[in-house]
Parts: C-alpha cells; sequence; structure tokens
C-alpha cells in the first residue's frame, strides 16, 4: 500500500481550488480519473470542510503543535473511516483500497487522505508538514528532502521569492549609495 500517494491526495485536496465543481473534478488525475464523473455539486461543500480541518492540520503541525496535529487527524479520521479493501484486476495486480466499493467519491477520496497523511505523521512526524514560505502562495507539501530543509512548494515558489529577494536587495543597495 503506497501511503505517500494516499498523503499526497491530502496536500492536492488542501491546494486545490474548489470555487466549483470543474475545480473539484481537476482534482481527480492520475489513478483518480475514475472518480472525476462521479462528483456532483453535493459533494463540493464536503470536499471544502475537509480541505479546511486537513489546512488546520497542517498549520499546527508547521507550528511544531504534534499533540493538537494529532487531535485533528484523529478526528478526521473519525469522520471519514478506513474500511480496506483488496481490490485488483488480476492475481499479479492485487493492492489493498482504503474503501469498501460503493463509497461514495467523498467517502472514498477523503478516507485515503486522512489516512495517508496520518501515517505520514506517524512516519515521518509533522516536522515533515509544510506551508510554503512564499508569502503569494500559500501552497502545502510534505518535505521529501533528506535533511528536513525543504521550505517552498515547488521551484517555481523557491524561484520567485528568491528572485524577488535578489531584487529587493538590489533596491535597497541602490538606495543607499548616494549618486
Amino acid at each position: 500500500m503506497n501511503f505517500d500517494a494516499y498523503a499526497r491526495t491530502a496536500v492536492d485536496l488542501v491546494n486545490a481550488g474548489l470555487d466549483d465543481l470543474a475545480g473539484l473534478r481537476a482534482l481527480f488525475g492520475g489513478d483518480l480519473e475514475y472518480m472525476r464523473d462521479q462528483v456532483a455539486e453535493k459533494d463540493l461543500a464536503v470536499f471544502r470542510r475537509a480541505q479546511r480541518r486537513l489546512r488546520q492540520a497542517f498549520e499546527l503541525g508547521t507550528a511544531g503543535r504534534d499533540a493538537d496535529a494529532v487531535r485533528e487527524l484523529n478526528t478526521l479520521l473519525e469522520a471519514y473511516p478506513v474500511q480496506p479493501r483488496i481490490s485488483g484486476h488480476d492475481a499479479g495486480d492485487w493492492h489493498m483500497h482504503v474503501t469498501s466499493r460503493g463509497s461514495s467519491v467523498s467517502a472514498e477520496y477523503l478516507a485515503g487522505a486522512v489516512w495517508g497523511l496520518s501515517v505520514w505523521l506517524c512516519e515521518y512526524g509533522s516536522a515533515r508538514f509544510g506551508i510554503c514560505a512564499d508569502e503569494r502562495c500559500g501552497n502545502v507539501y510534505l518535505d521529501t528532502s533528506s535533511n528536513n530543509c525543504r521550505r517552498f512548494c515547488s521551484e517555481r515558489c523557491a524561484t520567485r521569492s528568491h528572485v524577488a529577494a535578489h531584487r529587493a536587495r538590489k533596491r535597497a543597495a541602490q538606495t543607499l549609495t548616494p549618486a
């Protein structure tokens, strides 16, 4: 069972633009594409609530409030319980899913996201939860660096932030230098 992939679904949800049904459907790519056509307008409110709660877990974790992050994730685990099942198409393709067949899209996605993030916290600690250091961004990420030094959600944000800081230093130096 790939817990990292499940944890990444939590990250994807927190970072998703859930303004409308199209935004929610954009969340279902790759292995989850089969869910895209199953979501409906009624699912939007469920995903928005879970998005806020998962963001709260990230904020608590990045603030070093592990016990509070754990409490939040335990509450989410109760709200979106895991019901594991074996799935596959042939004997060589057996793998685990975290919900039973017939579960709603929201139940299946959210159980996996919460379970994956919970396992991630137990395995690596909440110090590996991150919120992008670029103040214009705010996306969350899971720090997979070897020395727990990641500060940005993406190379794009890191570059943008570093270029902005460089330009600010350059402007400051120019105002200090007499003409």
